[in-house]
């Protein structure tokens, strides 16, 4: 996935298998990376994977969402956002695929994924309705480092 706005791209690369990989192990690919550009590297921990609404529409869309939780906070946000928040927005319409990941690394803790087939997804009623319910409201607040980005898809 790309930004162009901010010259950022990111790569997902799944295993076929569970791994812990030691960051000696995953460095070499840092050295894969175009000369000029620099290449960061976070091992990522899946935490949920929902199926879309439209799970085999073609995205064009990589909405991400990167937090840390603020400190007390990080059972009650893994609790919204796998009972409530993921869940909520993978069944809006237009939705492919819906992830969140625990960075083990560099970088804001959590990262929530969702491949969209177009970016105006978000702009729904029903994906601002699950953005806006009172449980939303008394989590969002205790976000820290967030980061907000839209990436258009560049393979899948």
């Amino acid at each position: 996935a790309w930004n162009d706005e901010s010259n950022l791209g990111y790569l997902y690369v799944e295993l076929p298998w569970r791994v812990a990989l030691s960051m000696a192990e995953v460095s070499p690919l840092r050295e894969a990376g175009q000369s000029g550009r620099t290449v960061e590297l976070s091992r990522l921990t899946l935490m949920r994977d929902e199926q879309g609404a439209d799970p085999h529409g073609a995205p064009i869309a990589h909405y991400t969402v990167e937090m840390t939780p603020e400190a007390g906070w990080e059972v009650e946000l893994q609790r919204w956002y796998d009972t409530e928040h993921l869940p909520g927005l993978a069944r809006v319409p237009g939705c492919v695929r819906a992830r969140r990941f625990w960075n083990r690394d560099a970088g804001p803790r959590s990262i929530a994924c969702y491949d969209l087939l177009d970016a105006s997804v978000m702009g729904s009623r029903e994906w601002l309705a699950v953005r806006q319910t009172a449980w939303s409201s008394r989590a969002r607040p205790h976000f820290t480092e967030t980061v907000r980005t839209m990436f258009t898809v560049a393979a899948a």
